[in-house]
């Protein structure tokens, strides 16, 4: 197919309909051999009472080999049924019937990684979306739910079988092989089955629930990594102890597994009873992973547990209601996370992300609802809006309701649907039901893509002592919508005076609204126009407005220097105080940014000195939380400054933040010494939120250092690279090294990667690390390093992780090599995709971002982005996945 003989064709929410069958039991015999696999799968459906009469059954599937099929033990001859556009069409169908049908297909050949697959020395799977179409036939939609009964059978070369449930059988079969079976009492759809057969190790442990049954937990891996899972281990248990205590969720099944496998498009899967994670996600060390890397198993190891709640037990009635299932359970992991470590500091990581991220995907042509109308193939919707964005309404919800009838409202959610799949009204429906508040406004959210905008002014009253909040709210119009009705907007704030917060008196408020002593509240914003009115406030204030990022909005106020230096150092949010040091940096870099579009040398330009006291005066705060203290001194990064153009100058952003860097560091160089010579170097390793903290402070103080070009930080450099006890360490240095501009650290840095790469070789994911700290090098010729790198040993052109590690890191974390403006960057991404389009279509896609945003450039590089997406719409049998996403760009 191409792209001008057929286009693929929309699916859209209006058109949904109930399936005309559903399928009470599901037996499955999965028989491996060396080259193919033969599926057997004895359905059993009957006639969906609430569908309209129909006499035929329509399966999914793609890619398969009919062996045979059969209703009712009796074959069917070929004029009974025919084939359709990636469907098995049965005609003539009985109201209740078994249906056995028999396929072949190839996993060793499967290279898009969906349905089964061979990854390394183990077979296993991957449904979401719409994967086990390529396993059987079947009707494979969210709203089909079914009790599944598994038999995997292979070589005994495959000592571990296992599937979704409990196990209740196992033995031997001639020729050397043998089987397992496994039952799955809870009805499931399709996309959460999952099997795995490898020769793999795996550590055990116990947990008991809060009604005192005991769970078997086992975590499987390759053999050479046994000694990896430990954290990942203690985070389940966290995990579901938490869930039994915030939510009231216990886990119901006799064992919970975990499978780490090295090729896999996401990051790990919920399937019930027998998660499948890609590696990045469970292994971990000090010794190879870093703190990131330890603060994501959690996080990860825990947002699929919660989905045994939030997407297994209650599911999807279709997949525009994908931000049903995932944004709850983002918002669910990161209030695990926060209570695990920082609230604080998990605040600020998670609006970062949202905030260069998903603000730059409600900006470009790929925008959507979090409830999306219409999509061609829905793996291009596992996207920052359905995630972060779905968790930032989940979390605006939390704060309407307040705590109490929060938790009301999910306990009658999950009463009312458990083993149900429903949609995001339900799920609104019942927090409005048990809390008793209107959320009919709030439902905007779901269906009106962008970022809404908040443009502020206010008005002090001295003699009557009163202020005045006016607030008008707008939202670009979208693909979807051009005009968009008033978002119902929580909006936490506080007053600031000389002294700090002053209590607030909201005039005309609701009694129960206000307290005498309160310095902190929630306000509802629901019209296009508001104002608020607060009494007896004794000095004109500055407002502290959006505490904790209380709604994902742009917000558009007048802030002075000063009121931004009182903010980082007097208010008690501290979300707000770090988000006011990234404001006032963004002011001084804009600074910078029009001196170099003016012509001027940059590097003679004056630096506001307001910068330089107020990350003094953070250094010198002895109350905020070192990973706070790391936040606050590092300068809003080159995407985020650029989502915030309304076109991107790529050079100016790159060397007018790069001169202010400089500057801070020769400035504060004595305090970053001072910390740096602080830090004991030889601790013992700990994954501790304190611990984590004092590394990360420590490191951005080397980060500073190391732009003076002194030869002795240099060799400290090093020698922090060649004595430290932990990944996070050598990867600061040697991230350092490799970007600093002196031939003495170049020298150091070729060695160390050497080093390196020698001793790290066999450890796949520490070589991931090796080939990003390349690919994102700000230094000039970085692309023709990923070039040379593409065909090193450490590189496998068809392992999304690598691909991710070198091609994407380069593409999406290096935008002043891979924007040069004689364009080889656009061509070298859009080569990759169109090897990758009848590859791998799924990560095809998600690699084309960069290019879709050419809109946001200068003229010349807006032609050489557009032109490299014409090449790729040119091109033959195009994906639905790259068509959709291409196309959309164009328009």
């Amino acid at each position: 197919m191409t792209a001008i003989e057929q286009t693929p064709k929309a699916i859209y929410l209006k058109d949904y309909s109930v399936p005309n069958y559903l399928i009470s039991k599901t037996e499955l015999h999965v028989d491996i051999y060396d080259g193919y696999t033969l599926v057997t799968a004895n359905l059993t459906l009957y006639k969906n009472p609430a569908a309209n009469k129909v006499s035929q059954l329509t399966l999914h599937g793609t890619d398969l080999e009919l062996v045979s099929i059969a209703i009712d033990g009796k074959a069917l001859s070929s004029d009974t049924y025919e084939f359709g556009e990636e469907t098995l069409i049965v005609k003539n169908t009985p109201s209740e019937f078994l249906l056995s049908c028999v396929t072949k297909i190839y996993p060793e050949k499967n290279t898009s990684l969906e349905g089964l697959y061979k990854s390394r020395t183990m077979y296993c799977t991957q449904c979401e979306a719409e994967g086990f179409r390529k396993i059987t036939y079947y009707l494979d939609r969210p709203d089909v739910m079914s009790e599944f009964t598994t038999t995997v059978v292979s070589d005994k070369k495959f000592p571990v079988l296992l599937s979704n449930g409990n196990l209740i059988e196992k033995g031997q079969l001639d020729n050397n092989r043998h089987f397992a079976t496994w039952h799955d009492p809870f009805k499931k759809p399709a996309y959460l089955f999952a099997l795995v057969a490898g020769d793999l190790a795996h550590i055990e442990d116990k947990f008991t629930t809060c009604s005192n049954r005991e769970v078997a937990l086992k975590i499987y891996v390759e053999p050479k990594d046994l000694d990896k899972c430990d954290h990942a281990m203690t985070s389940l248990k966290n995990s579901m102890r938490w869930d039994e205590e915030v939510y009231g969720r216990e886990y119901d099944l006799d064992i919970f597994m975990i499978v780490a496998v090295d090729d896999f498009n996401m990051g790990a899967m919920e399937n019930k009873g027998l998660n499948i994670f890609n590696t990045s996600c469970v292994l971990a060390k000090p010794e190879t992973t870093t703190d990131a890397g330890f603060q994501r198993v959690e996080g990860v190891v825990a947002h699929e547990y919660f989905h045994n709640w939030t997407g297994n037990r209650v599911t999807c009635r279709d997949w525009f209601q994908l931000s049903l299932k995932e944004g709850f359970t983002v918002y669910r992991d990161s209030e695990f996370s926060a209570d695990m470590g920082s609230r604080t500091v998990k605040r600020v990581e998670d609006v970062s992300l949202l905030r260069t991220l998903q603000f730059a995907e409600d900006a470009g042509p790929m925008a959507h609802p979090i409830r999306p109308e219409s999509y061609i193939e829905i793996s291009n919707f596992y996207t920052m809006t359905i995630y972060e964005k779905g968790a930032e309404i989940v979390r605006m919800l939390a704060n309407l309701l307040g705590k109490e009838n929060f938790r009301k409202g999910t306990d009658l959610y999950f009463e009312r649907h458990d083993g149900q799949a429903v949609t995001t009204e339900d799920f609104v429906a019942a927090l409005a039901d048990a809390s008793g508040k209107d959320l009919t406004q709030f439902k905007r959210w779901y269906s009106q893509a962008g970022t809404p905008r908040l443009r502020v002014t206010d008005e002090y009253n001295e003699e009557t002592q009163e202020y005045a909040l006016h607030i008008k709210q707008s939202c670009p119009p979208t693909p979807e919508c051009q005009q968009k009705l008033p978002f119902h907007i929580p909006i936490a704030m506080g007053l600031l005076g000389s002294a700090g917060d002053l209590p607030l008196y909201l005039k005309d408020a609701e009694p129960d609204f206000e307290t005498d002593d309160n310095t902190h509240k929630v306000i509802e914003l629901t019209q296009a126009e508001q104002t608020f009115v607060f009494s007896r406030v004794q000095e004109k204030p500055v407002p502290s407005l959006l505490r904790g990022f209380s709604a994902p909005v742009k917000l558009q106020y007048g802030y002075s220097r000063e009121d931004l230096m009182l903010l980082m150092s007097r208010d008690s949010d501290g979300f707000n105080r770090w988000d006011a040091s990234q404001q006032l940096a963004l002011q001084v870099i804009s600074d910078v940014i029009a001196a170099y579009q003016r012509g001027e040398n940059i590097n003679a330009v004056e630096i506001d000195s307001r910068l330089i006291q107020a990350f003094r005066n953070v250094l010198q705060d002895e109350s905020l939380d070192q990973a706070m203290v790391a936040y606050m001194l590092t300068l809003p990064s080159e995407a985020y400054i650029s989502e915030l153009a309304d076109m991107v100058d790529v050079e100016a952003i790159h060397y007018s933040r790069a001169a202010v860097r400089k500057k801070i560091a020769v400035e504060l160089r004595n305090e970053f010494a001072r910390i740096y010579s602080a830090y004991d170097h030889q601790q013992v390793y700990a994954a501790t939120a304190d611990a984590i903290a004092k590394r990360s402070l420590k490191n951005v103080a080397l980060a500073y250092l190391m732009l003076l070009n002194d030869d002795d930080i240099v060799r400290a450099c090093e020698q922090q690279y060649l004595t430290a006890n932990n990944m996070t360490d050598v990867m600061a240095a040697l991230t350092q090294l490799v970007n600093a501009e002196s031939a003495f650290a170049q020298q150091l840095s070729g060695n160390a990667l050497a080093d390196f790469y020698e001793k790290w070789k066999d450890e796949s994911l520490v070589v991931n690390q090796w080939l990003t700290v390349q690919a994102t090098c700000s230094l000039s010729n970085t692309l023709a390093r990923v070039k040379a790198l593409e065909v090193h040993n450490a590189y496998d052109s068809k392992n999304p992780n690598k691909i991710r590690a070198l091609i994407s890191s380069f593409c999406n974390n290096n935008a002043i090599n891979f924007h040069d403006k004689a364009g080889d960057g656009y061509k070298f991404l859009a080569d990759k995709i169109i090897v990758l389009n009848a590859q791998n279509p799924q990560i095809a896609s998600r690699l084309l971002t960069p290019l879709t945003k050419w809109k946001k450039y200068a003229p010349a590089r807006q032609l050489l982005m557009k032109a490299q997406l014409e090449r790729i719409m040119a091109e033959p049998d195009l994906s639905k996945d790259v068509f959709e996403v291409v196309s959309k760009s164009l328009v």
